[in-house]
């Protein structure tokens, strides 16, 4: 057995990619600086990775050339590059789009017969039709509200919050149906939905609060009814869709033996910081839901646009945290943005894995793209997480059994003096060197 080993640094911020192929020797009984792979001790699996096709990512997409729009898809669809196979779109508008859509703003009609998909359909499906045609299977996509039209909340605009009111539950219900009955007779995958988005926020843009009680008699009694009905029980529904500080709390809150077989999972964000506790009090407790991260982003409001490695070096601390602790699924937020980190209608501007230069036309990669790469890459769908040690908490490590029976490790190193390993599996290991600042991934053949 071989051990393959890639590893990216970006000394001075240029991007270098070293990969060593290593023979694999008996274990002579090594005792220090190990890394211990255990194939035979299994976790959960892995569905896949993907991004969100916002409308904001479209329209920039439909500035670029034939070439740079066959580099930015290749690179994140194509098996043998990123992989992505899942996708995240949001239903009417969010803060990624020009401003603000819905498919129907008319509240007495009640049979939906204005109801229109145009908005969505001038920048997202362009996008999602060219993303499909570098994949060998159908993209699979998760829905999510940011908002119910205006007329169906207490506040009366798509903004700042607000509740949906209590006689447009039913309405609301159906409405989300017939968006994913539209996408599906359109030939589109749809396979899940969250709920709502941060459902805790009141934000400046398109939002809308659901405390766990409002959210789980929703869920219950409405939205569920509507699937039901609408013939949809097959999509996924997921609650929460927040951070993670209380994820655990919600899940307590809304599963129970009338909803347990209404909810597929438990959906998270990054944005408060790595709580992986409280994945692992969920996976404890609720061993049969799903834990998908739904959204991360390197927001600049928070962090610096420049900061180019330590932004990248967050989000692979938080992958492998996740992934440590039962993630099931990764979403990354815009997969494209123009060069300011937008278009976003009320200015809340982020980083992406690829960003486009509007004046020079010129598509930039980011840092952060060769960092969620060392994962998707390599981690295939269907991937089993499997246990591992580490001989210190300088490096972090995650580990996975492919269906190809391949073994894959992520080996993180945030600090700034380089690293030596032994990784040991199944009674041979072989000596690696990590290098400071830097992202490897080994490949076991």
């Amino acid at each position: 057995m071989n051990l393959e080993f890639v590893t990216t640094t970006f000394a001075e911020n240029v991007k270098r990619e070293t990969t060593t192929v290593l023979e694999m020797v008996p274990d002579l009984g090594e005792e220090n600086q190990l890394i211990n792979l255990y194939p035979e001790v299994r976790y959960q699996a892995f569905e896949g990775f993907g991004g969100a096709l916002t409308d904001a990512a479209g329209y920039v997409y439909a500035q670029m050339n034939q070439q740079q729009k066959d580099t930015l898809l290749k690179t994140y669809f194509d098996e043998n590059e990123m992989g992505y196979r899942i996708a995240r779109i949001h239903i009417d508008s969010c803060d990624f789009s020009l401003g603000h859509y819905e498919a129907m703003s008319d509240p007495t009609d009640l049979e939906m017969k204005s109801f229109c998909l145009d908005r969505t359909e001038q920048y997202i499906l362009p996008l999602l039709d060219d993303a499909q045609k570098f994949t060998s299977k159908n993209i699979e996509i998760m829905v999510t509200p940011w908002s119910p039209p205006a007329f169906m909340k207490t506040n009366g605009e798509r903004n700042h919050g607000g509740k949906l009111k209590k006689e447009f539950q039913s309405f609301w219900s159906n409405y989300i149906c017939h968006y994913i009955k539209e996408f599906r007779r359109r030939g589109y995958t749809v396979t899940r939905m969250s709920l709502q988005n941060e459902p805790k926020a009141i934000q400046l843009w398109d939002s809308c609060e659901f405390t766990a009680a409002e959210e789980k008699e929703f869920l219950k009694n409405y939205l569920y009814p509507a699937f039901v009905k609408n013939e949809l029980t097959d999509i996924e529904i997921f609650i929460w869709d927040h951070n993670k500080e209380r994820v655990f709390e919600r899940a307590c809150e809304i599963i129970d033996d009338e909803t347990d077989a209404m909810v597929a999972g438990i959906a998270f964000h990054w944005y408060s910081g790595d709580h992986f506790e409280a994945l692992n009090l969920v996976r404890e407790k609720f061993p049969d839901k799903k834990l998908i991260l739904s959204e991360a982003c390197i927001e600049y409001s928070k962090f610096s646009q420049d900061n180019y490695l330590e932004n990248a070096k967050k989000y692979a601390h938080d992958i492998i945290g996740n992934l440590n602790n039962g993630m099931t699924a990764f979403y990354d937020w815009n997969i494209l943005l123009d060069k300011k980190g937008g278009p976003n209608h009320v200015g809340n501007y982020c980083d992406a894995p690829f960003l486009f230069d509007t004046e020079k036309k010129e598509l930039l990669e980011r840092n952060t793209l060769a960092y969620i790469r060392h994962f998707s890459r390599y981690i295939k769908p269907g991937a089993v997480r499997i246990a591992h040690s580490r001989y210190t908490q300088d490096i972090e490590v995650t580990a996975f059994s492919n269906t190809d029976d391949t073994i894959v490790a992520v080996v993180l190193n945030q600090t700034s003096h380089e690293v030596s390993a032994f990784i040991r599996l199944n009674g041979i290991c072989a000596k690696v060197v990590i290098p400071p600042n830097s992202i490897s991934t080994g490949i076991f053949k």
